[in-house]
């Protein structure tokens, strides 16, 4: 029979299985890696790869090691959880917000029917 870990963690435990989680499927999206590409080299199933992405506190260690061997071969928990990984400022510099400046007074002229 299955435990529902989550009952046995506080708030603040299952809101770091999240953290990890999230941090894990950004530097997916980052490294440009599909979810299930990462599942199959991970040697696990989409569903158990997406958990983990979830923060799921029932999966294991060596599951979340597994995943981010195949995420990011050579990268550790700790580099993950620092967050230095070039890939990572890349998405975030795409994800910024662009300020977008007025137009003058000719490029208006230009737009007016």
């Amino acid at each position: 029979m299955k435990k529902d870990e989550s009952l046995l963690l506080t708030d603040d435990e299952l809101a770091q299985t999240r953290l990890l989680g999230e941090r894990l499927a950004r530097l997916r999206l980052a490294r440009r890696v599909r979810q299930a590409d990462a599942a199959v080299r991970a040697g696990m199933s989409r569903p158990t790869a997406r958990k983990i992405e979830h923060g799921d506190p029932g999966r294991t260690l060596g599951q979340l090691l597994r995943y981010l061997g195949a995420i990011a071969p050579g990268m550790s928990l700790q580099q993950l959880l620092e967050g230095n990984d070039p890939s990572l400022f890349a998405l975030e510099a795409s994800e910024r917000r662009r300020r977008v400046r007025e137009l003058s007074d000719e490029g208006r002229k230009k737009l007016e029917f």
